[in-house]
């Protein structure tokens, strides 16, 4: 076994548990040991993405106890993927919550660091039951980052969002008490076979237990009409919280690519692509509802946050195709989407601070002291997520219009996708031109006011304070310069993906994923 692949979760628990047991409650301690566990986990997570692509598909067997009755961790192309997207994220996050967003309550890197630990369980895991152990450690530490800092709108937005997710984790319970009685197994893997050769009498169960997981699915990923808890929740949190969790919802959207590709598949029998019928209509309704969301709002974080909602419907009205060259090209929007939506809710933060009494309302107030610096920083945003040449999101949104030529609704994902992306330029647009045209005069002396008052005077930031949002913003131009590598890699993974017998034969073994063969043949 490669103990490589466990790293990204023992180190997140280790040094969180190491800061909550207060064994020294300097906040600089916390923050160095914090930040350089980070780093560490995110170089750990560019080597597992090195080994997915240049080896088979690996599997970590927690206490040497064999599958399907042990715990397994499993390293393909996909999870690679997506720990190093979200621990990449997380330095940044990291390094922009120590300008002093950290402060603001107690347990904060600790909090952090169980987070990484819950979203990169929730990517390695092999099992259904541990994937809802790693969702409570990912929802229990989202709690406390909702709700760090305190204030009227963030703890009203997050007593929603606990609610919710309270209620989607009891759905899961039932989701998985359904499945394992019905096939008496939770291993992925073993469910991918057993499944295949469940009887007819089991139809409605299974049906219905995947039915009800996608239901939990799609509270994860913002999904209609189980997005409302998400524009407050993401737009009144920190910024660097807020930053993070633009790659929760991909949780969501990588357990819905997993689930029903790997069990609910074309191989899963009486249950055969059970989702088949709902995702692509479901997702394209979430992505008008997230255009609509942002051109109506008025608040910049709340216009970022419904950005992540289109973001959303985008990914999964492409994977909704379910061909290997949609979900390719779903795979390298993946990253661009994540990272750059990120660095907007920096830079909204930091267009905040300057702005004295307006903070985030779109509403015209004093010109910010750094108009060139901020106003170039979120002009690059926005061309970036409006999908516009050179930028990532241009090439990847071409790919993922190519992707789906095949499919019958072509006409409706390329319409909904090209207004979308013109809505955002728009509502984007709208909101620059508030914010570094629309603004105050100046009083007769030529200064702004808070030059007139200097003890009201908003802060001026250095290059390193923004550098997480700068950094953020360039990996747009490296996804394209990598373009190349970047869509190998997600050529190969889509075609992993659509394929379980690898997924199945690397965690069961050859004869149980021949079985799997001869099930599909027979089909």
């Amino acid at each position: 076994m490669n103990h490589w692949i466990v790293l990204p979760l023992l180190l997140p628990m280790l040094v969180g548990s190491i800061i909550i047991l207060g064994v020294n409650k300097d906040i600089a301690w916390h923050r160095t040991l914090g930040l350089a566990n980070t780093i560490i986990v995110a170089l750990i997570a560019g080597y597992l993405v090195y080994l997915s692509a240049t080896g088979p598909i690996q599997v970590y067997v927690l206490g040497d106890w064999s599958p399907p009755f042990g715990i397994v961790m499993v390293l393909d192309q996909l999870s690679a993927m997506m720990v190093f997207i979200t621990s990449l994220l997380a330095v940044f996050c990291l390094i922009y919550a120590t300008r002093g967003a950290d402060k603001l309550g107690k347990n904060f890197h600790a909090l952090f660091q169980f987070q990484l630990l819950g979203i990169n369980g929730a990517f390695l895991t092999g099992d259904m039951f541990n994937l809802f152990v790693f969702f409570e450690i990912m929802l229990l530490a989202s709690y406390g980052l909702v709700l760090h800092g305190g204030g009227v709108k963030r703890t009203k937005a997050g007593l929603h969002y606990v609610i919710l997710n309270l209620v989607g984790s009891s759905v899961f319970l039932v989701g998985v008490g359904i499945i394992y009685g019905t096939l008496g197994t939770l291993n992925m893997a073993d469910l991918a076979v057993r499944i295949s050769m469940a009887s007819p009498d089991d139809a409605a169960l299974l049906q219905a237990g995947g039915l009800i997981f996608f239901a939990v699915f799609a509270l994860k990923a913002a999904l209609l009409p189980l997005y409302f808890w998400l524009p407050n929740t993401y737009g009144f949190t920190s910024a660097p919280v807020a930053a993070l969790f633009a790659v929760m919802t991909k949780v969501g959207v990588y357990v819905i690519l997993r689930v029903y590709t790997l069990i609910f598949g074309e191989h899963a029998g009486v249950a055969a692509n059970v989702l088949h019928p709902w995702l692509l209509p479901i997702a394209l309704v979430t992505l008008v509802a997230g255009a609509i969301g942002v051109a109506a709002s008025r608040d910049l974080g709340r216009t970022i946050a419904y950005l992540v909602i289109v973001s959303v419907g985008t990914l999964l009205a492409v994977i909704g195709t379910f061909s290997v060259d949609a979900i390719a090209s779903a795979l390298v929007y993946m990253p661009h989407t994540t990272f750059i939506t990120a660095a907007m809710f920096l830079i909204a933060d930091m267009i905040r601070q300057q702005r004295l009494d307006a903070g985030s309302t779109l509403t015209p107030d004093l010109p910010v002291k750094q108009h060139r610096l901020l106003g170039l920083l979120f002009f690059t945003g926005a061309v970036a997520i409006a999908g516009l040449p050179p930028l990532s999101g241009f090439t990847a949104k071409v790919m993922m219009l190519m992707g789906v030529q095949e499919s019958s609704s072509v006409a409706w994902i390329w319409g909904l996708v090209l207004v979308s992306g013109l809505m955002g330029l728009i509502a984007l647009g709208r909101a620059g031109s508030i914010v570094f045209w629309k603004t105050l005069p100046l009083d007769d002396s030529g200064k702004g006011a808070y030059e007139k008052k200097p003890h009201e005077s908003a802060p001026a930031f250095s290059l390193s304070y923004a550098f997480p949002a700068i950094a953020l913003i360039a990996i747009s131009p490296m996804l394209v310069i990598f373009g190349g590598p970047l869509t190998e890699f997600a050529h190969q993974a889509a075609a992993q993906i659509k394929d379980p017998v690898q997924y199945v034969t690397a965690v069961l073994g050859s004869d149980i994923s021949a079985l799997l063969n001869e099930t599909e043949g027979g089909r």
